[in-house]
C-alpha cells in the first residue's frame, strides 16, 4: 500500500521481500494502483522464475457492503488487476461494524464468500478488522473465517488474547502495520531507545510479535531498504519455519528482561496515573473510548511517544469507521467511570490531560 510511486518502485520492492525471505503479500483494491503495479511485477517473476511465483501466498481484500452482483464484478476486477485465477486469500476489508459482521455472515457477504470459494476463486476467506474486541470475538465465535488481520502490537496488546484464541483453533492472523500503526517504531523517541536497548524498537515490536506465534508481519515497505527489518528476523525465536541461509541466526539477546525493563520504565514516568487498559470503566454514558484515549496518554507520558500518540488522537472522528469517534472533549463530567476503575483513576481528569497533551492541527490520512 505504500510502493506506489510506479510500478518499477513496487517491483523493486517485491524483489527485495523475495530475497529477504518473505512469502507473503497482502494488498487490496483500496490501495490506489496497488494490485494493477502487483500485478504486473508478479507477471514479470512469474516469467524470470516460476518457482519464486509459485512460492508467493497472496492475499486481497474487498470492503464490506455490496450486493451479490456488485461483489462478484469487484472480485473478479480484482483478479484481472493481479493476474491471477485465483486468490491464496481473501478478506472482508474493514469488519469494523456490527452490520458489516451480519452482511458477512448472512447478508449479500455471506453469499459472494461463499460464491469465491466454491468457483475457486479463493482458497480461504478471513477478515481484517479496526474493529472493538467484542466485534472481533463475535466474528471469531463465528467459524466463517480462517483468517484475520488485526491490531496485535507491542504497545497495544488489548487484542492479543483474540490473537491466541484465533491461532489456538487453527486461524492465520496478520498483525496489521506493525511498525506504523504500532508506535511509528521506525522513528522512535531516544526515550523508547533507550528504554528497548539492546534492540532497536521496531525489532523488539516484531520479535515479540513473533514469539507469541502471530502467522505474519506486515512490513508496508515502500522501498527495498525497509525490508531489512526482515532478514534480521528470519531466524528470530519463534518464527515459522527453518531459518533462512541468507539471515545469520541471531545471538541470543535477553528480550523477556528487555520487554520486562520497558515496562517497568513506562510504570516508572506514569506512576499512580497509568491506565492499565482493564476497560472497566466502559460502557461510557458518553460514549467515550476511554482505553484507548488514556492508552495514547500512556504512550505519550511513559515512553516518550508523544508525536504517534498526537497523530493517533488528531485523526478521531475524521476516519469513519476505521478509527474512533469521540475524542476526550466529549467527556460530560458525569464521573460514571469512577467506581469501576479498579485503580482508583480519576479519569474524567485523565481525559482532559489526554486533550490537552495530544490536541493538535489535524493531518491528511495515507487513505482517505
Amino acid at each position: 500500500m505504500r510502493a506506489l510511486d510506479s510500478p518499477a518502485q513496487l517491483a523493486a520492492v517485491l524483489e527485495a521481500a523475495i530475497e529477504a525471505g518473505i512469502n507473503h503479500i497482502e494488498t487490496a483494491p483500496a490501495y490506489g494502483p496497488a494490485e494493477t503495479y502487483l500485478g504486473q511485477a508478479l507477471a514479470a517473476l512469474a516469467e524470470r522464475d516460476p518457482a519464486a511465483r509459485r512460492a508467493l501466498v497472496l492475499t486481497s481484500k474487498l470492503l464490506p457492503g455490496p450486493d451479490l452482483a456488485s461483489g462478484q464484478e469487484q472480485l473478479r476486477a480484482c483478479l484481472q488487476r493481479l493476474g491471477v485465477a485465483r486468490l491464496d486469500n481473501l478478506a472482508v476489508h474493514g469488519l469494523n461494524r456490527p452490520d458489516h459482521l451480519e452482511w458477512a455472515l448472512r447478508g449479500p457477504g455471506a453469499d459472494l464468500l461463499a460464491w469465491a470459494e466454491g468457483e475457486g476463486l479463493a482458497g480461504q476467506v478471513g477478515f481484517s478488522s479496526h474493529g472493538g474486541p467484542e466485534l472481533i470475538e463475535a466474528a471469531l465465535a463465528s467459524g466463517r473465517f480462517g483468517f484475520a488481520n488485526l491490531h496485535v502490537h507491542l504497545f497495544d496488546q488489548s487484542r492479543l488474547p483474540l490473537a491466541r484464541a484465533a491461532l489456538a483453533a487453527g486461524m492465520g492472523v496478520l498483525a496489521i502495520s506493525p511498525a506504523d500503526k504500532g508506535g511509528r517504531l521506525y522513528d522512535p523517541p531516544t526515550e523508547l531507545r533507550d528504554d528497548c536497548a539492546p534492540f532497536h524498537p521496531l525489532e523488539l515490536a516484531y520479535r515479540f510479535l513473533l514469539e507469541q506465534g502471530i502467522s505474519t508481519l506486515s512490513l508496508g515497505a515502500s522501498q527495498p531498504g525497509d525490508l531489512a527489518w526482515a532478514s534480521r528476523l528470519t531466524a528470530a525465536p519463534g518464527r515459522h519455519g527453518p531459518p533462512s541461509p541468507q539471515a545469520p541466526a541471531p545471538e541470543p539477546a535477553p528480550l523477556a528482561d528487555t520487554l520486562e525493563r520497558l515496562a517497568a520504565a513506562g510504570r516508572q514516568r506514569l506512576g499512580a496515573e497509568a491506565c492499565g487498559q482493564c476497560r472497566a470503566c466502559l460502557p461510557c454514558p458518553s460514549g467515550v473510548p476511554i482505553p484507548e484515549l488514556l492508552r495514547l496518554r500512556n504512550l505519550a507520558v511513559g515512553h516518550g511517544m508523544t508525536a504517534f500518540a498526537q497523530e493517533r488522537y488528531n485523526l478521531i472522528g475524521r476516519a469513519g469507521h476505521w478509527w474512533e469517534e469521540r475524542n476526550a472533549t466529549a467527556c460530560a463530567g458525569c464521573n460514571a467511570c469512577l467506581p469501576r476503575c479498579p485503580h482508583q483513576l480519576p479519569i474524567p481528569a485523565l481525559l482532559a490531560d489526554t486533550h490537552r497533551r495530544l490536541a493538535a492541527a489535524p493531518r491528511r490520512r495515507l487513505w482517505g
